[in-house]
């Protein structure tokens, strides 16, 4: 779990890093697992990430932000020894390409290459709702194919997002 009233930034060398959340964002939680090993297929890892702004343009801004450090940093070290690269993005709000269940959404797809040099698939799914974005990585593992990891990843995000509907609503 993150350390409390912080939230994650990429750096000027593409280095992810936790600093203090900036004013407008209430709270910042990630949560961090993995889907174990099983036979002849390894551990997925996976993050889940919840952030409550104080206003729409707050979290839009997030949005946006996640959009463009692709272009700034196509190849990004999320810790020591590991790297994500070939990253591409792309932004789809609610009613494009048949995307209804969020106002605005983000998708990051790449390779994670842990220090020996093995790489896997690795997906950064992104998504708001009103004040809340919420994310899901899912980093692949021998065994895994790239649309399980999507469909791992996607059905996390979809429970994530029904959750903060229900809160937002208040039920």
């Amino acid at each position: 779990m993150s350390r409390p009233g912080t939230w994650a930034v990429l750096d000027d060398g593409c280095r992810w890093e936790r600093e203090k959340a900036p004013r407008g964002v209430l709270a910042s939680l990630s949560r961090y697992s993995l889907l174990p090993a099983d036979g002849s297929r390894g551990a997925v890892k996976v993050t889940a990430v919840a952030t409550a702004h104080s206003s729409t343009l707050g979290a839009d801004e997030q949005l946006s932000t996640t959009l463009e450090e692709v272009l700034r940093c196509p190849e990004q070290r999320p810790r020591a020894g590991a790297r994500i690269t070939g990253l591409n993005s792309l932004g789809t709000p609610f009613g494009a390409r048949e995307q209804e269940y969020a106002d605005d959404s983000v998708l990051e797809a790449g390779q994670y290459v842990d220090k020996d040099g093995a790489a896997q698939p690795y997906r950064w799914m992104v998504a708001r709702l009103g004040t809340v974005v919420v994310a899901v990585s899912v980093t692949g593992a021998m065994g895994h194919t790239e649309q399980e990891l999507q469909q791992l990843g996607a059905d996390a995000l979809g429970q994530m997002l029904v959750r903060v509907q229900q809160r937002l609503k208040g039920k």
